[in-house]
């Protein structure tokens, strides 16, 4: 969800090597946390000092560990961003929903919501996930304490704080609120609308994936056609080139040549072994994904400059790679590159909290997958995926019973509860906006056509993963424009609706 200002080079290729593709792989959860680092500095530098030191501040609330169970007696305090700048008598509330990761005081201070605020006249709320950021207990990381996390408890500390929110600032039913959330936080805004319609009246689900799926082939799928899109300056060559360069890597991994391969690569350590090897083609994998879902939101992260290298005539497409994959490292100061499974378990076996800085949150992020989501990104032989056909479906569901001692089956019996209870891609709620870029590999997962009159698809040719969340800039697209008008419109709409009058009756309906 990132705009403007651009980053080093060398930080983003820091942040986006990693071990394995796992869900959401350590390399792409490192680019959006360089995607989130870049928001909130450009941020930053628009506004005035004072703005940011009177506009906006951070409380936290106590909420129960179980919203559901009154005999745990478990709490633990969750944080909050208000800002109340804009507010003006009557006017509306615009809850911006955090999700795995962090929120920071910029959540209320810039991007498309906080523009609508400003227009509008809204009070703004930004709402920590459980469990991330500072929203955490000192023990909640241990696979006991776990359990706690889960987007229905999340749902329900949205419904708790706005108990807490009309109480603290006096608010009545003129306050129309209206909830804003991109990715999974965009679910959960879609979500919040269609099980909590009485407390939200409109809701804006950006690159929301509400179709929970155990064998993702889709995002892999996309990251193809994306790769050949003429509108971001992609190619057949460009993905014929990348099909190929995988085509020998696999020719070469069932010759036994890991050695050469790690020599080519630059691996820190030996990819023999089964898990070491598939995280090797992951983490390559990772950086072509990435460069999909966040192409045109940080520097070098874009198709266009990929294909360049990938369609190099004087070199074969092994080599481009190679030589790709090689600059990467060179920039970020490093010398290699490390691919060992037992690190990365290692890491996700970690219970210690850590409440600061980015990077954090995948232990979270991937029990969640394992309890509700699936999401698993694999390159099966029945797909258009370009890269290699070691990134299998064990090699995701097997970190489910590694680390969380959740068994393959039990998490497509968990993935099935999650499309039941929410209604999958074609949930049962009106006034939602769902928001979706071709480029985004997530929006094989989201609404893409009307559902009815007031569930409206708004799909941007040309854009990636919650690229309409940003402010307008100079150089953006002139359907990113449109979109985020037309968004305008709808939630304008919407208020006028609700302080005439004219829908309160609407209002509860489910």
């Amino acid at each position: 969800m990132a705009w403007g200002r651009r980053y080093p080079v060398a930080l983003y290729v820091m942040l986006m090597s990693a071990t394995g593709i796992y869900a959401v792989s350590p390399s792409l959860w490192r680019i959006r946390d360089l995607v989130e680092r870049q928001r909130r500095e450009e941020i930053h530098h628009q506004l005035e000092l004072t703005e940011i030191r009177n506009g906006a501040k951070e409380i936290f609330i106590t909420q129960p560990l179980d919203h559901f169970d009154a005999s745990e007696e478990g709490m633990y305090k969750q944080r909050v961003y208000v800002n109340d700048q804009y507010w003006k008598t009557n006017g509306p509330v615009f809850l911006y929903i955090g999700g795995e990761g962090s929120l920071a005081v910029f959540d209320v201070l810039g991007g498309e919501h906080v523009d609508l605020a400003r227009k509008y006249g809204a009070l703004l709320f930004a709402v920590e996930h459980r469990y991330y950021g500072a929203s955490i207990n000192d023990d909640g990381l241990r696979l006991r304490n776990m359990k706690f996390l889960s987007s229905q408890q999340a749902l329900a500390d949205l419904a708790s704080f706005y108990q807490y929110a009309v109480n603290t600032y006096q608010l009545t039913p003129s306050n129309t609120w209206i909830c804003f959330g991109g990715s999974y936080p965009g679910a959960l805004s879609a979500w919040f609308r269609v099980k909590y319609p009485h407390i939200v009246y409109g809701a804006v689900a950006s690159s929301a994936p509400v179709e929970a799926e155990v064998n993702f082939e889709g995002y892999n799928d996309v990251v193809a056609a994306s790769l050949k899109d003429p509108v971001v300056q992609g190619s057949e060559l460009c993905l014929a080139n990348v099909k190929q360069a995988f085509a020998d890597i696999d020719q070469l991994i069932e010759n036994g040549m890991f050695n050469q391969l790690r020599q080519d690569f630059l691996s820190c350590n030996d990819i023999s072994a089964h898990y070491d090897m598939v995280t090797f083609v992951g983490n390559l994998a990772g950086i072509i994904m990435g460069i999909a879902q966040y192409n045109n939101q940080v520097q070098f992260q874009n198709i266009t400059t990929f294909c360049k290298y990938m369609t190099q005539a004087s070199q074969k497409p092994y080599q481009n790679l190679v030589k790709y994959n090689e600059k990467l490292l060179s920039m970020s100061g490093r010398k290699c590159a490390d691919n060992s499974w037992s690190g990365f378990l290692a890491s996700l076996s970690n219970t210690t909290v850590d409440r600061s800085g980015f990077g954090v949150g995948l232990r979270q992020w991937l029990y969640q997958t394992c309890t509700q989501f699936g999401y698993y990104q694999t390159c099966d032989t029945n797909t258009t995926c370009p890269f290699s056909r070691f990134m299998d479906l064990d090699s995701n569901t097997v970190i489910c019973e590694e680390i969380f001692e959740i068994p393959a089956a039990e998490v497509a019996k968990r993935v099935t509860f999650t499309n039941e209870f929410y209604g999958s891609n074609r949930p049962s709620g009106s006034r939602i906006i769902f928001v979706n870029g071709s480029i985004d590999p997530w929006h094989a997962l989201s609404v893409l056509k009307n559902l009815a009159d007031e569930e409206i698809a708004v799909f941007i040719n040309g854009t990636s993963h919650c690229q309409n969340m940003g402010s307008n800039r100079p150089g953006d697209a002139a359907a990113l424009r449109a979109a985020r008008m037309e968004i305008d419109t709808i939630v304008g709409k919407w208020l006028e609706e609700a302080q005439s009058g004219l829908d309160n009756t609407l209002y509860w309906k489910a």
